[in-house]
């Protein structure tokens, strides 16, 4: 198998690898190869990367992204790298090293607009947008005129792979490898196989993960899959809690406490409609409408989604990963204003805050922020106090958090009811390590 890997290894295709999917893709991949590279066995393999998307600006936007990626690691891990280089007895000082490897790794990468270098790839990691035709006719033309019999790798976090596989005409050689933004970053990748999927393809991609140092978590090839499956419950929850609260509140107020009671009594890393935002609130809309067309017995729409895509404001990132207005304007990363969408323009955070925390109410005393419980090495016991402390409490700020700790439950444990995911471990996995959620969905603290 590790001869058919390092094969399979020497030329590979990413497709869509300008976007913020397809370059940590590619960044993983170069580093994959550069590190099988370093072997003595096989210094004389020639590693061949084609990074292609439509725009040459992107393009070359995508090679400072490697570049600059490529420099931090260097100078991180320079240690590794003497070993790595030791049979170089031309490079001497730490600077050398590390614009030797930035060097090597960049000139595995070829960077371009055309589809034909593909047709010489075995491996093709596709990160386009999440759009079913566009992925089919790539995958058509490749496969087409290939005369290698390629093996597919699909980013996509919603649809499901054998609708893809039968429309591409593939036999049987593709999966799902869904990675999380960033990829470099986040430990989780979600695997889904069906049961027309060749069985090499998944001893390449535990073989890729385990040496890109991820985390696989199995799948049901059900669209949305685990990640998407248990994120869109969520916002759709949220947005139950939001038609509530207007009668009371303004559509603005609410957004603003569901958002906090989520992100602080939670004890999330972002509110539901903040990570709204993030993900983009288009691709929101765009994932609910391919659950809708698969999963028949539950509705996946949201109608403040819908109004907030034809008023313009979509969220999203930015190229360095700063948030774009979306239902929250931001400043430097921070939220500074609400959406109304009757007045259609931002309202200032301390014209729809203050009510809104008056409201909810005082924290829990035992509450720590999210940034010190992620790394705290005593965080289950800590958990233990702070959700006790919750259940005692009854303000309307504890009492929607157990409400949604009851939903979030829900949501979990119904996604191996479903067949969606394998294990109640596998959800919590997703959530913990796709999400940084603290904990997962099913736990013992409601």
């Amino acid at each position: 198998m590790a001869m058919n890997y390092l094969e399979k290894l020497e030329n590979v295709t990413v497709l869509g690898a300008a976007g913020k999917m397809g370059r940590g893709i590619l960044l993983l991949t170069a580093m994959e190869m550069l590190n099988q590279k370093f072997k003595p066995e096989n210094h004389k393999r020639q590693f061949v990367l084609y990074a292609m998307d439509v725009s040459n600006t992107a393009l070359d936007e995508l090679m400072k992204y490697i570049e600059g990626q490529a420099l931090k690691y260097a100078e991180k891990n320079i240690v590794t790298l003497r070993k790595q280089y030791h049979h170089r007895k031309d490079l001497i000082d730490n600077e050398e090293i590390i614009l030797e490897y930035v060097r090597n790794l960049t000139e595995l990468i070829r960077p371009g607009t055309r589809i034909e270098p593909a047709f010489d790839s075995r491996i093709i990691f596709e990160a386009v947008s999440e759009r079913p035709d566009l992925k089919v006719d790539l995958m058509v033309t490749i496969n087409r005129n290939s005369r290698l019999r390629p093996w597919f790798f699909s980013n996509t976090s919603s649809i499901p792979i054998l609708w893809l596989d039968e429309h591409a005409g593939l036999e049987g050689r593709i999966m799902g490898v869904h990675f999380y933004n960033p990829p470099p970053v986040k430990k989780l990748v979600e695997v889904i196989k069906t049961e027309s999927t060749n069985p090499g393809l998944s001893y390449f991609v535990a073989e890729f993960v385990k040496n890109t140092g991820k985390i696989v978590v199995p799948s049901y090839d059900v669209a949305g899959f685990i990640g998407n499956g248990y994120f869109m419950r969520d916002i759709l929850f949220a947005e139950s809690l939001v038609n509530e609260l207007e009668k009371d509140f303004s559509f603005s107020e609410a957004v603003y406490i569901v958002n906090k009671v989520s992100r602080d009594f939670l004890l999330r890393p972002m509110g539901i409609f903040q990570l709204t935002d993030y993900v983009g609130i288009d691709v929101v809309q765009f994932i609910m409408s391919v659950m809708n067309s698969y999963i028949t017995d539950e509705n996946f729409h949201s109608s403040f989604v819908d109004k907030m895509v034809v008023l313009g404001s979509h969220g999203g990132q930015y190229p360095d990963g700063s948030p774009k207005n979306g239902l929250f304007s931001y400043e430097k990363g921070r939220i500074t204003g609400v959406f109304d969408i009757g007045k259609k323009r931002y309202l200032n955070l301390s014209e729809v805050a203050p009510p809104g925390d008056e409201y909810i109410g005082l924290l829990p005393v035992s509450w720590k922020p999210w940034k010190e419980l992620i790394r705290h090495p005593h965080k289950g016991s800590l958990l233990s106090v702070y959700f006790d402390e919750l259940k005692e409490m009854s303000s309307p700020g504890a009492m929607m958090a157990k409400d949604y700790l009851r939903k979030y439950k829900e949501i979990g444990m119904g996604l191996v009811k479903n067949k969606v995911a394998f294990r109640f471990d596998d959800v919590n996995a997703v959530v913990t390590h796709g999400f940084q959620h603290i904990y997962g969905p099913v736990n013992p603290y409601i």
